[in-house]
């Protein structure tokens, strides 16, 4: 199962385009996978013939694991014998050398004699296999709570901290029971298991288990789908990352409508769609250029300033929410990011996006006001350092004062609150504040050439 995504943990089978025995070429598409994210049509590594799937049609597997066996020379399918229900009287065949170099869809060459779930079984990733061979662990003694029993690196980690055996694997150790002569002998201390510093650190930042709570009679209760557990993992762990703060500012789109109401006719001819939304990622995508540390993360204990403008634009996908990525943006001018934002969110609701179109963003914008919201606290997507949130854009009465004569007045705007969330450990306060002053002034005096 490829990573279709850097945030990708698993993916589905949805259709297999050629069946046992049949012959494939190198980047033929062999099947079909969707993703909470991506739905994708995959190629064969190799030419050669289809001989075992491994995972069926609906069947959801984590990424890496092998999904169906390649002979590169042809050689017959495989198919499943039936199983023998009593073992004493039956004699063991002796496998025969193969006589065909087989390649895998995913991982290592097959042994002609195991079934697919023993295979997912005593297989795991280079990583599991490099930690169970350093602690002299055979794999086969861990038991596995991936997909057919699969070894998980948290599943070898346990067993090594733990000295968890598998059932039936291991005898159970006595203990020895004091005599009276022992018993104002004092016991040795039991020291209790403790996770090493890199390894809490690992498992902070990278796994999430939420906690659990009665159910009552009226309750109903549903699993979450792939999208609603991967946002929820996404966002404890990015919370738990950057120390979040947020400041606002409110944006007065006069200017804007101007534009918009004089550059409509053309638009139109030209079959371009601009939105509000348009307009703010063109801004920010020229005033990113000026602020590094915004467009920028934390790796460790350096500051990797990204070297593009990439804006991730969150959509609202009714349920659920995906933030495909407008690339270099400062690249593009006003009817170009309006036309791509359109693309990508209609592309995401339809699910027709690539890996590529959903990663890499260096600053993202989400639009709550669209839904009527005034202001937002969003959360900063992991490995970047601010996200800007847009309110509802609504008419207000404002004071404004005449540049001549300086006196006051009121008048009917149109408004906006913009909140800016932000990662306090690379982005200062008063970063922020410029950052956003910079940007009222850019949207309030548009230029009429973007």
């Amino acid at each position: 199962m490829p990573q279709m995504g850097e945030s990708i943990a698993e993916g589905t089978v949805s259709q297999w385009l050629k069946q046992l025995g049949d012959k494939v070429e190198r980047d033929e598409p062999i099947l079909e996978i969707s993703t909470d994210k991506v739905d994708a049509e995959i190629p064969s590594p190799s030419d050669g013939t289809l001989v075992e799937i491994a995972v069926q049609e609906g069947e959801t597997v984590e990424v890496g694991t092998v999904v169906a066996y390649i002979d590169t020379e042809g050689g017959p399918a495989a198919v499943a014998e039936p199983t023998v229900e009593s073992e004493v009287d039956a004699t063991p065949e002796v496998p025969q050398e193969p006589e065909t170099e087989s390649v895998e869809v995913a991982l290592e060459a097959s042994d002609g004699h195991t079934s697919a779930e023993e295979r997912l079984r005593t297989r795991s990733t280079p990583v599991v296999r490099k930690i169970a061979e350093e602690h002299g662990v055979n794999i086969q003694d861990v038991s596995g709570t991936g997909h057919a029993g699969r070894v998980t690196k948290q599943d070898i980690l346990d067993f090594i901290e733990y000295a968890v055996p598998s059932s039936g694997s291991a005898q159970p150790v006595p203990v020895p029971v004091p005599t009276s002569s022992d018993v104002s002998s004092p016991l040795p201390a039991v020291r209790e298991p403790s996770a090493a510093p890199s390894d809490l650190w690992t498992t902070f930042y990278r796994e999430v288990q939420h906690p659990e709570f009665p159910v009552r009679s009226a309750d109903t209760v549903e699993p979450m789908d792939k999208i609603r557990r991967l946002t929820a993992e996404h966002m404890v762990i990015a919370k738990r990352v950057a120390p979040h703060v947020h400041s606002f500012i409110e944006i007065d789109f006069s200017a804007i409508d101007f534009i918009r109401a004089e550059s409509k006719e053309r638009w139109v001819s030209q079959g371009a769609r601009v939105s509000y939304t348009a307009f703010v990622a063109w801004a920010v995508s020229r005033v990113l250029r000026e602020f590094p540390t915004v467009n920028s993360t934390i790796s460790g204990n350096n500051i990797i300033y990204r070297g593009n403008v990439n804006l991730g634009m969150a959509v609202d996908l009714n349920p659920g929410l995906i933030v495909p990525v407008v690339h270099d943006a400062d690249h593009l001018g006003l009817v170009g990011i309006g036309n791509k934002i359109v693309d990508l969110a209609t592309r995401a609701r339809d699910r027709k996006l690539v890996p590529d179109e959903i990663q890499g963003a260096t600053f993202t914008i989400t639009n709550p006001g669209v839904l009527g919201t005034l202001v937002g606290l969003p959360v900063i997507p992991k490995g970047t350092a601010a996200i800007l949130g847009t309110g509802a854009i609504e008419k207000r009465v404002v004071v404004v004062t005449d540049p001549d004569t300086g006196t006051d007045s009121m008048a009917i705007r149109k408004k906006s609150l913009f909140s800016m969330g932000y990662d306090h450990r690379i982005v200062d306060g008063a970063d922020a504040a410029r950052f956003l002053a910079r940007l009222k002034e850019t949207l309030e005096t548009f230029p009429n050439d973007a």
